[in-house]
């Protein structure tokens, strides 16, 4: 088996900021839910995968912020005009028969790292598809890596891996133990940037190796310096961007093989957000656009296995906008500080 397994958020977030805004009559945005089903369908092409998986992150904390409280501090919320748009991808996705996997607890990387490991110890092929390089520490002979460029995608294998960092992909890991990771951020060691992290690791292979005997370490005296004071530092770098194999998620990669889509569920959809050449693209049948036209609003909120269903978002948390889709395509805006029964909108 091959699976294509994605990195909803980082995508997403790509497909939002790589086209400029679009909306429907109604100023529903649609150019993330555009660029989204783009690249899915580029993937698609390219890799030909017998199933497809898409992990999202949820809203609740994970082990790691409760492990340090400075995890992803300083991160700015997403956007609204991005957040209204994901109910809608999630959706898409379903009806398009990817499985989209949430878990409580975890991040989107360590469903991830759970499928394709679950794909390595079965001898089955994984594509991750992402924007960033954490799941470069993922790659196998089996498991390898779609990196999004501006440009074009590049496919890491750990023959690329090597070329480009001289490094092997598990010990990536130890290099952001050492240089830290900003974006998420990794503190790392003070002082300890990339070339000289890629020198250490690319020596001794590890952190453990570094910390075993630094004073032989083949370093210069301020290079030691930094690493003695930032031992500690490293090890909770370590623990931090390590991504789990073992989430709980309660699927397997052979639970994600293709089954059919829901024509009719995706002409809903994007007939509501008007989406009409997305419609050609995706080679949607007339006879479930006809469908979709006919659907009344008493069959949709009867709940007709056609219909979209309510999105699997998380709750709202009482300090920004949430969106809800509806099972009549409807988009509502949860708004902060009104009670239930109102803050919906």
């Amino acid at each position: 088996m091959k699976l294509l397994a994605i990195d909803g958020n980082s995508i997403i977030n790509r497909a939002f900021y790589g086209i400029r805004l679009l909306s429907n009559q109604k100023g529903v945005f649609t150019n993330a839910v555009t660029g989204f089903l783009n690249i899915y369908l580029k993937l698609i092409a390219a890799y030909k995968p017998d199933g497809a998986a898409a992990a999202f992150d949820l809203k609740a904390p994970t082990f790691r912020h409760k492990a340090f409280d400075g995890y992803k501090a300083g991160r700015k919320g997403m956007p609204d005009e991005l957040a209204m748009q994901l109910p809608y991808v999630k959706e898409l996705l379903k009806a398009l028969g990817v499985k989209v996997i949430e878990c409580e607890g975890y991040e989107a990387d360590d469903i991830l790292g759970t499928l394709a490991h679950a794909c390595d110890m079965a001898g089955n092929e994984c594509i991750i598809a992402t924007g960033d390089r954490d799941s470069f520490q993922l790659i196998t002979d089996r498991v390898s890596v779609n990196l999004a460029g501006n440009k074009e995608d590049v496919l890491y294998t750990p023959a690329k891996i090597m070329e480009v960092y001289g490094v092997t992909p598990a010990e990536m890991l130890e290099v952001k133990a050492l240089m830290g990771d900003a974006s998420d951020n990794i503190p790392g060691v003070k002082g300890i940037g990339e070339k000289t992290a890629l020198s250490l690791i690319q020596k001794y292979h590890g952190i453990d190796g570094i910390y075993s005997d630094l004073g032989a370490v083949d370093a210069t005296k301020s290079v030691k310096d930094k690493l003695a004071a930032g031992e500690d530092s490293a090890r909770l770098s370590r623990m931090l961007g390590e991504i789990v194999k073992d989430a709980p998620i309660g699927i397997l990669p052979e639970d994600c093989r293709f089954s059919g889509r829901d024509e009719v569920k995706l002409a809903s959809i994007l007939t509501g957000l008007e989406m009409f050449a997305m419609l050609k693209k995706l080679g949607i049948s007339a006879e479930a656009r006809d469908a979709a036209a006919e659907l009344s609003a008493e069959d949709i909120a009867a709940g007709s296995g056609a219909s979209p269903e309510t999105s699997d978002i998380p709750a709202f948390d009482g300090s920004i906008a949430d969106y809800l889709l509806t099972k009549d395509g409807r988009l509502l805006r949860c708004v902060n500080g009104l009670s239930d029964k109102q803050r919906c909108v």
